[in-house]
């Protein structure tokens, strides 16, 4: 299997990391703190993971929302595998706040958005990886995130 990111995803996020199984994704809206998990899988739904892709699946969740929690203001962590408009396996860790202009609503499909810039992005993927050594997480490459079109 080669594996590819369907081009919704691609278009909407930077990069992160890498591993040999995921892909870690930041959402390119500037108002919610949002990473997205991309396990490289030809599967689309969590209860056709293995056992085992599925408890990985889940470390990783616990890591991203560990790293939220950590580096920005948030009153809850919301978790999901929705897929409806991508149906690529993917699972949403988003950083919610009392603050955030969707609260307590839900943040799909919001007509709040604004471009993260480059260098944010930049400051963020480097506190990921700074993040990941502390926690002496590896596996995970970091390359910079490639510049979306405006």
């Amino acid at each position: 299997m080669t594996f590819q990111l369907n081009p919704n995803l691609e278009n909407d996020c930077y990069q992160l990391a890498e591993s040999a199984d995921c892909l870690w994704l930041l959402l390119n809206n500037h108002y919610f703190p949002w990473i997205i998990i991309v396990p490289k899988t030809e599967q689309s739904e969590l209860y056709l993971l293995t056992e085992q892709e599925q408890q990985h699946l889940i470390r990783q969740s616990n890591i991203i929302s560990e790293f939220l929690k950590q580096h920005f203001v948030c009153d809850k962590l919301n978790v999901a595998s929705i897929g409806n408009m991508v149906s690529q396996m993917h699972l949403h860790v988003i950083a919610r706040s009392k603050d955030d202009p969707c609260w307590p609503g839900v943040v799909w499909g919001t007509s709040f958005k604004q471009p993260y810039p480059l260098d944010e992005v930049l400051a963020i993927q480097i506190k990921l990886q700074q993040f990941c050594q502390q926690k002496k997480i590896t596996g995970y490459h970091f390359t910079a995130p490639k510049v979306k079109a405006e």
